[in-house]
């Protein structure tokens, strides 16, 4: 069994928060923003270590891979993504988002709605993906196959995660979200 994962303290880690307003293809979220710590988990490297640490954390429906080559949302979760190895360029909020460099160690919560695509990545880059309780069943849906109201009354919706996916309880990103 891998070893155990520790997070770098959540006293000093920094937070940055990025909010992206509603694109014709994107909603993102108009109540939150996404949240991202730079590394949050150190040189990760050990993907079965960093889905522990989620799950351990309350985090389901765990996942190591890489981020779709599409823009993309979730309407009906928060979503967790830490960087196990290697480093991505990533676009955050949809096609009118911003572009960011992600690597390993870095986490981010993109809450329901927000856009995502991976533009580019390292031969060795792997994330992983978790999702709140009750929230690892979701959908993906395509730029292309855009948003109606509905989708904005579900996104709206979606229950607030109760604990920090990597410090737990209210740690730092689960805060940052929280007052975004």
């Amino acid at each position: 069994m891998p070893d155990k994962l520790t997070p770098a303290s959540s006293e000093t880690v920094s937070v940055r928060r990025l909010s992206v307003s509603r694109g014709d293809s994107v909603p993102n979220n108009d109540r939150f923003p996404a949240v991202l710590a730079r590394n949050a988990l150190g040189d990760a490297r050990d993907d079965a270590a960093v889905r522990r640490l989620m799950e351990g954390n309350g985090w389901g429906g765990t996942w190591t891979w890489r981020v779709f080559d599409f823009h993309h949302f979730h309407p009906d979760c928060f979503e967790a993504l830490a960087v196990a190895r290697g480093s991505a360029r990533l676009i955050l909020g949809g096609p009118q988002g911003e572009e960011v460099e992600v690597k390993a160690g870095d986490v981010a919560i993109l809450p329901p709605g927000f856009g995502h695509r991976q533009l580019s990545a390292s031969d060795d880059f792997a994330i992983c993906g978790a999702y709140p309780p009750r929230q690892e069943d979701y959908s993906v849906i395509r730029a292309d196959e855009g948003y109606d109201d509905a989708m904005l009354r579900q996104i709206a919706s979606v229950a607030v995660p109760e604990s920090d996916p990597v410090w737990g309880g209210a740690g730092p990103l689960l805060k940052a979200l929280r007052d975004g």
